[in-house]
């Protein structure tokens, strides 16, 4: 059997294997199960032996670079904020061969986030709903992280964003503040920095969406990122329940302030459509809808300001990846680089492999 035969059949073995696991691991609580399962992927990639393994088993091994905001990626698959917010697992994503991960959201001052339970899955409607709160454990500690990182692999070229937010008990008029020092602190760390103002899980957050309150944080970011020798790319994230209208002044401050990208989207608080029954989502309650259910929307938005910018804006689109065809569908619409979440807990560390490979035969 050829080299190439042997590491498909591996990928076929893998991708089987983890059906079976993933429906032992949904037996158990979302967001312990998801500690759980990347420790234990850190344990075992520590062995070299294994390591080498899932290197094998996962990486794409083709090449599919994408250069963009001045950056070159080594593939467009992405993991989005949220999966690794501590920097902890940097080493086992590029073994699973992502393009580039986005820590955070990292916030100035730890915080614990909101009460748990607070991450339920949907599997009917292979969807998620979360409202961790920007749990995190504080830019100091994910900086000092990262310097380690850095200085145990000068020579990676795995690209690494940096997701920033505030702390949920800083006033709104004072939220540039909180921007402010996670940008300073993780500027030589991160190889480019997105504004979340759009998780629908920090009171008041989404309001900082508003024409004003966005021109007021992303001038000040602006302004300190233009002060350095080299300036890092700057993207904000947006939700996926705007309107048109917010859309076009989102659109115009981007244009207007010279921003670098655009991720689309973060989580919908919409529960229109879903297979999950309805007593099911009112014991679940408030949070961020991701996975299937958020597609065809984060689709019509990524279109949206495609046509708003004239595709001006290099635009990051997530929401809803799970196969090949739903990242040429994306890239179609105008993404230049994808991300999934999501996708990931359901398909399992073979996605990457699986959407490069399929992006390359188009």
């Amino acid at each position: 059997m050829r080299g190439k035969e042997k590491i498909a059949n591996r990928s076929i073995f893998a991708s089987g294997m983890y059906k079976i696991i993933r429906s032992l691991l949904f037996l158990f609580d979302a967001e312990k199960v998801h500690y759980f399962s990347m420790n234990l992927f850190r344990s075992l990639c520590n062995l070299p032996s294994i390591q080498k393994l899932f290197l094998r088993l996962f990486n794409p091994g083709t090449s599919q670079a994408v250069k963009a905001m001045g950056l070159t990626f080594k593939n467009p698959v992405g993991l989005g904020a949220g999966f690794d917010k501590n920097a902890l697992y940097l080493r086992e994503l590029e073994t699973m061969g992502f393009g580039f991960v986005e820590i955070g959201t990292v916030t100035p001052l730890p915080q614990n986030g909101n009460e748990k339970p607070r991450l339920f899955r949907l599997p009917k409607d292979r969807a998620l709903i979360n409202r961790m709160g920007f749990n995190n454990d504080g830019v100091d500690a994910i900086a000092k992280r990262l310097t380690a990182w850095r200085k145990k692999n000068p020579r990676s070229s795995f690209i690494i964003g940096g997701n920033i937010g505030k702390n949920k008990q800083t006033p709104n008029e004072n939220a540039f503040r909180d921007y402010e020092i996670c940008f300073e602190k993780l500027f030589h760390l991160v190889d480019y920095f997105v504004v979340n103002v759009s998780s629908p899980n920090t009171p008041g957050l989404r309001e900082l969406q508003e024409k004003e309150s966005l021109r007021k944080i992303l001038t000040y970011l602006q302004m300190l990122n233009q002060r350095r020798d080299k300036a890092k790319p700057l993207l904000l994230k947006i939700a996926p329940d705007l309107t048109e209208e917010q859309l076009q002044d989102i659109a115009d401050l981007c244009l207007e302030i010279k921003l670098d990208g655009l991720v689309v989207s973060n989580t919908t608080i919409n529960r229109e459509g879903l297979l999950t029954n309805q007593t099911t989502l009112e014991s679940i309650g408030a949070g961020g809808l991701s996975g299937k259910p958020l597609f065809n929307r984060s689709n019509q938005i990524l279109k949206s300001l495609i046509e708003k910018t004239n595709a001006g804006i290099p635009i990051i689109g997530s929401g809803g990846i799970f196969t090949g065809k739903d990242a040429l569908e994306k890239r179609n619409s105008g993404a230049v680089l994808i991300q999934v979440w999501t996708g990931f807990i359901y398909q399992g560390p073979t996605i990457v492999k699986k959407i490069v490979r399929s992006l390359k035969n188009y």
